[in-house]
C-alpha cells in the first residue's frame, strides 16, 4: 500500500488493550482478498456519557491496532477511539520495508486546539517569520491536498490524500461522533472554510514549502494519518462538501479560527461550546453566527480541480496586459493604504503602463527588492504577502478582499465620527498624503476608524478648500479630497530605515527622547537575540542601557564601547525595524541559564522572562501582566504559575528548564 493504493490480503491484524502495563484484551483477525477484516464489535462506555464535557469518564474506549504483512513494516496505531453505537472505518497503509519511517501514532484525544493567525497581520502572531502569501483568483475545492505531519518548520512526513478524506479525517480527529448533528455540522463548516482559506491564500506553497497545510493545531487543524473515520461524521462531511463560510461582499473563504474552548481559548468558535448551543436548539448557521457575527454566509462551489499556482509564469512588465496585471494593480492599490509612498494606480484597467511601473518601483524600493519596475517571482510573492497582511485575509478579523475598491469614486456612504472600515482607511490614506503638502491638515493615522483626530483633519481640509466645515465626508467633500489627492505631482519619499541620527553620540548620563528610542529598539532586538538584555525604557542612559548597547555591538561586530555613535545608531534601528516588520532571520531558542528563577532572583534573565510573559499575556488573558524590572517578586511568580497552569505542566511558580523552554516556544509562536 503506501503510495501504491492496493489491497493487502492475508495481513494479520491484532487489536489489543493495555492497562497498568498488562494486556487486558487481545484478538486477531486476517484480511480477505479486498484487504478488509470482518466487522469487529468492541466494548465502549454508554453513549450518554459522551454529551457531558465535564464528566471525568471518557465518552469512548481506546484500543491499539497492529498490522503485519509480508514485505511491509509493522504498522502500529495507538489510541483508536471507539464510541458506543458508532461504526467507524480504520484505513491502514503499511509502508514497504525498504522505506524508513516512524510507525507509532497516538490518536487518543481531541487535540488541544488553539490556532494562531497570522503572519503578516502581527496580531495573534504566529507562523514562522520571513513568509509570503499569494492569492488565487478563484475559490478551488482541491482534488487532493498535501498534508505536512508536523509543524511547518520541522522535518516531517508529507502525505497527499483526497480532499474529501482529509475533511473526514480532520472532523473525526477534532469532534466526537456522538455530538449533536448541528454541532458537528457547524464544526465541519468551520474546518472546511479554514482549509480553503489556506489554499486560497497559498499560505504554505508560497513560502517554498511543498505542502498545502500542516496537521499542527498551533497553526492549522488536526489530521491523523491512518486514523479511523466515524460514519456519522463522514455523513455530515458528504452532506456539506463544497460549502464554506464567507463574509458578505468578501471574496476569500473566511478564516474560521476555532479552539476546543476548554484547554485553549481563542476569539473564534469554541468546539465544546457548539455542543451546548446545539443542545439549546441552535442550528449550525446560528452557532456560527453566535461566534463569528451575523455577516457570515454559507457559500457553495463545485469548482473541484487540481491546485495551481497564482504566479503568471513569466514576469509582468511595461506593456503587459490581462487579468493578472489587473490583480497586481488592485493589490498595489490596497497596499497603498498602509504604505502612502506608493501612488495608487488609476484607472485599474489591466494594462501595465507608466503608473503601474512607478508603483512597482516604489514598492520594490520600500521592501528592499531589486528596483527594476518588473514583477518577477520575488516581487510578485512579496506584493501578495503584503497584500494578504494589510487585508488580513488569513485572520479572524479579515478586512476582506474587495475588488475595484480603490477607484477614487465616492463609496456611497457618508463617513463621520464613529464610522469604520476600508472606506475610512482609504479616506485616511488620501488625507495623509495631502497632509504632506498642506501642514494645516496634520498627521492622519491609517487605522480604519473615524475618530476625533480624523474629524479634525477633515475640518482642516474643508476650511482650506472652502467647504462646509462639519467634519463629515459626504460626496462633495469626498470628491474634493480625491481631486486634490490626484493633483499631487510629487512622490512622497519613504522614511529612512533609521530615524535621523541626533548628531552627537549617546552615552552614560544622556537622557531624553533619543535615549528612549534607543532603549525601545534594544528591547525589540533582544526579542530575537537573547544575549542582549531587556532594559527598562525610562529615557535615562544608565549602566543597564550601556550594558545592552555593549551586548548589541558585540552581537553585530561593532566597536564595543557602550556608546551609541552613528554606526551603532543606524545598525540598531535597521535591525529593530526588520524584526518589527517580520523580516528578521529566524533565531534559535535562547538556552536555559542553568539556574532556577524563583522568588528573590534578579538580573537580565528575570527581565528576559518577564518581557516574554508580558507579550504572551496579550493573547492569554488568564496570565496577569507583569512589570519588566528584573526582580522576581510575587507578581512574576503569579504570572509564571498562571502560564504553567494554562500549559498543563506542574504549577510551582519556578522557571526551570521545562518552563523556560515552553515560555520561549509559545512566545516564538505568538510573536513571529
Amino acid at each position: 500500500m503506501g503510495d501504491q493504493a492496493y489491497a493487502i490480503s492475508q495481513a494479520m491484524v491484532r487489536i489489543y488493550k493495555v492497562e497498568n502495563d498488562e494486556v487486558v484484551f487481545e484478538d486477531f483477525f486476517i484480511t480477505d482478498d479486498t484487504g478488509k477484516t470482518e466487522n469487529i464489535p468492541l466494548y465502549a462506555p454508554a453513549r450518554s456519557l459522551s454529551l457531558n464535557e465535564n464528566n471525568e469518564e471518557r465518552p469512548y474506549e481506546t484500543y491499539n491496532v497492529q498490522v503485519r504483512a509480508n514485505g511491509f513494516e509493522l504498522e502500529e496505531i495507538l489510541g483508536v477511539q471507539v464510541f458506543a453505537g458508532e461504526y467507524s472505518l480504520l484505513n491502514v497503509e503499511p509502508i514497504p520495508t525498504r522505506l524508513q519511517r516512524s510507525s507509532q501514532r497516538n490518536i487518543d484525544v481531541i487535540p488541544d486546539h488553539h490556532l494562531l493567525t497570522d503572519e503578516g497581520g502581527n496580531n495573534s502572531g504566529q507562523t514562522p517569520p520571513n513568509t509570503t502569501a499569494r492569492i488565487l483568483t478563484q475559490i478551488v475545492i482541491p482534488t487532493n491536498i498535501t498534508v505536512h505531519l508536523g509543524r511547518p518548520d520541522r522535518n516531517a512526513e508529507n502525505i497527499t490524500v483526497p480532499f474529501l478524506y482529509y475533511l473526514k479525517n480532520c472532523a473525526s480527529s477534532e469532534v466526537y461522533p456522538t455530538w449533536p448533528y448541528e454541532a458537528i455540522k457547524a464544526n465541519v463548516w468551520a474546518q472546511m472554510s479554514l482549509v480553503l482559506n489556506r489554499i486560497y491564500t497559498e499560505w504554505y506553497r508560497s513560502k517554498g514549502y511543498d505542502f498545502d497545510i500542516t496537521n499542527s493545531t498551533a497553526f492549522d487543524q488536526a489530521f491523523v494519518k491512518n486514523r479511523n473515520i466515524y460514519d456519522s461524521i463522514a455523513d455530515v462531511v458528504d452532506e456539506v462538501f463544497g460549502q464554506y463560510i464567507q463574509k458578505n461582499n468578501y471574496m476569500e473563504p473566511y478564516y474560521a479560527e476555532y479552539c476546543d474552548g476548554r484547554i485553549a481559548t481563542c476569539p473564534g468558535l469554541k468546539q465544546w461550546g457548539t455542543v451546548d448551543l446545539a443542545n439549546r436548539g441552535y442550528s449550525a448557521i446560528r452557532i456560527l453566527r453566535y461566534y463569528y457575527g451575523n455577516e457570515i454566509q454559507i457559500r457553495e462551489t463545485n469548482n473541484i480541480q487540481d491546485i495551481v499556482s497564482s504566479y503568471p509564469g513569466s514576469p509582468l512588465r511595461m506593456g503587459s496586459t490581462g487579468q493578472q496585471v489587473r490583480q497586481l494593480q488592485e493589490q498595489l492599490n490596497a497596499i497603498a493604504i498602509n504604505y502612502p509612498n506608493i501612488t495608487p494606480i488609476f484607472p485599474v484597467d489591466g494594462t501595465f503602463g507608466a503608473a503601474t511601473e512607478n508603483a512597482v518601483r516604489t514598492f520594490q524600493r520600500q521592501f528592499n527588492l531589486g528596483v527594476d519596475g518588473v514583477v518577477g517571482k520575488a516581487t510578485w510573492y512579496r506584493i501578495s504577502y503584503i497584500y494578504a497582511a494589510v487585508r488580513k485575509l488569513a485572520e479572524l478579523q479579515s478586512i476582506g478582499q474587495i475588488q475595484n475598491l480603490y477607484s477614487g469614486e465616492w463609496p456611497g456612504t457618508t463617513l463621520r465620527e464613529g464610522s469604520k472600515g476600508v472606506d475610512v482607511q482609504l479616506l485616511q490614506y488620501y488625507l495623509a498624503s495631502i497632509g504632506v503638502f498642506y501642514n494645516e491638515i496634520g498627521e492622519v493615522a491609517i487605522d480604519g476608524r473615524f475618530g476625533r483626530g480624523l474629524e479634525e483633519a477633515v475640518i482642516a481640509f474643508q476650511k482650506r478648500f472652502g467647504l462646509i466645515q462639519d467634519g463629515i465626508v459626504g460626496r462633495s467633500t469626498w470628491d474634493r479630497i480625491y481631486a486634490v489627492f490626484s493633483s499631487l505631482d510629487q512622490e512622497i519619499v519613504p522614511e529612512d530605515t533609521a530615524p535621523p541620527y541626533p548628531g552627537s553620540p549617546l552615552r552614560i548620563g544622556a537622557s531624553g527622547d533619543q535615549v528612549l528610542a534607543v532603549q525601545s529598539a534594544l528591547n525589540t532586538v533582544s526579542s530575537q537575540y537573547s544575549a542582549i538584555p531587556v532594559i527598562v525604557e525610562d529615557g535615562i542612559f544608565g549602566n543597564a542601557t550601556r550594558n545592552a548597547v555593549l551586548a548589541f555591538q558585540r552581537q553585530f561586530n561593532l566597536t564595543a564601547d557602550g556608546i551609541v555613535g552613528a554606526n551603532t545608531w543606524k545598525r540598531l534601528f535597521t535591525e529593530a525595524n526588520q524584526i518589527a516588520q517580520g523580516d528578521a532571520p529566524s533565531i534559535g531558542q535562547p538556552p536555559f541559564p542553568g539556574t532556577l528563577l524563583r522568588l528573590g532572583s534578579r538580573g537580565n534573565e528575570v527581565s528576559f522572562i518577564q518581557q516574554r510573559l508580558k507579550n504572551i499575556s496579550i493573547y492569554y488573558p488568564s496570565i496577569p501582566n507583569v512589570e519588566v524590572d528584573g526582580i522576581y517578586g510575587s507578581a512574576t511568580a503569579n504570572a509564571v504559575q498562571a502560564f504553567q497552569r494554562l500549559m498543563g505542566i506542574p504549577v510551582d511558580g519556578i522557571v526551570g528548564q521545562q518552563t523556560w523552554n515552553l515560555i520561549n516556544q509559545i512566545y516564538q509562536e505568538l510573536m513571529f
